[in-house]
């Protein structure tokens, strides 16, 4: 099975790519920039240059390859018009197009961002999506296509809703704090460790029947943003305990699917955990 990547130099695909080469399983990469993509070339990956948003740059990607991975996303800091041309509009394309070769199996990486508030427990897949802003919003709207063009036209796609993603030197633990001052102490955070995403991603790839099925990917326990601070070395503002929390659900997810249907295990099963063998 060879597999076409997309989004490989981010910080979800730069980790898995070496994942699927080292699992002896051929990978080829569309990338806009050679030089980010180096790394990957040298471990084995394809490497084509392009963007996207380029037809003939997507043809040329998906020709006779067996699966897509896409893991392109554009969020934190874009404007609203770019994270809709590449979360939702590319998306929706790139799927057209691997279609349009005879590639049907096509797994989609979304976020748990798209459940929104308000349900008093841990969200699951079948719940009607309620996201607050742009990110989740383009990708509810790229699941919902992609999930059409199953219905329609036979598109094999398997979408992956992974939560907040640390681990192996990616800055994301860090940068969680620029939410984290600000809420309240026992506010969660549900988080994924690289070797978790990549370890969901690999099962949906692989399993057999699941065409149109939705998971969450997360790991075992959500952290509240008291433990950030600690996790960052920083003190708490002096009021975090005394401040107000509306849902303590929000953000947390239920696993139960993906570890019944696909045997999913976390293999960090908490930050604390990733933290001690060194992971971080």
């Amino acid at each position: 099975m060879t597999v076409l990547v997309a989004g490989a130099t981010g910080r979800v695909g730069s980790r898995f790519v070496p994942r699927l080469l080292d699992h002896g399983i051929p990978v080829r990469v569309l990338v806009r920039n050679a030089e980010r993509a180096e790394p990957l070339r040298q471990r084995g990956a394809e490497v084509l240059v392009g963007d996207l948003s380029d037809p003939e740059a997507v043809k040329r990607a998906v020709t006779g390859v067996d699966a897509v991975v896409n893991l392109a996303a554009a969020f934190r800091g874009v404007p609203d018009s770019e994270a809709v041309s590449v979360n939702e509009t590319a998306a929706v394309e790139l799927a057209r197009a691997a279609l349009a070769a005879g590639v049907t199996r096509h797994v989609y990486s979304s976020t748990n961002l798209v459940y929104g508030p308000g349900r008093g427990r841990p969200a699951r897949e079948d719940d009607e999506p309620q996201p607050l802003f742009t990110y989740p919003q383009t990708k509810v709207a790229a699941e919902n296509a992609l999930l059409e063009l199953h219905r329609d036209q036979g598109l094999d796609v398997r979408i992956v809703r992974l939560a907040f993603v640390y681990g192996e030197g990616d800055p994301h633990l860090a940068e969680s704090m620029m939410w984290a001052r600000s809420w309240a102490a026992h506010k969660r955070l549900h988080m994924i460790h690289h070797a978790d995403a990549g370890q969901a991603l690999l099962r949906a790839l692989q399993a057999e029947g699941i065409g149109g099925r939705i998971y969450n990917a997360a790991d075992d326990a959500p952290v509240t943003a008291y433990e950030l601070h600690v996790l960052n070395n920083e003190t708490p503002a002096e009021d975090i305990a005394q401040r107000e929390l509306d849902d303590p659900w929000d953000g947390v997810v239920d696993t139960t699917r993906i570890r019944l249907e696909l045997g999913y295990r976390p293999i960090y099963p908490s930050v604390y955990t990733a933290r001690d063998a060194g992971a971080l």
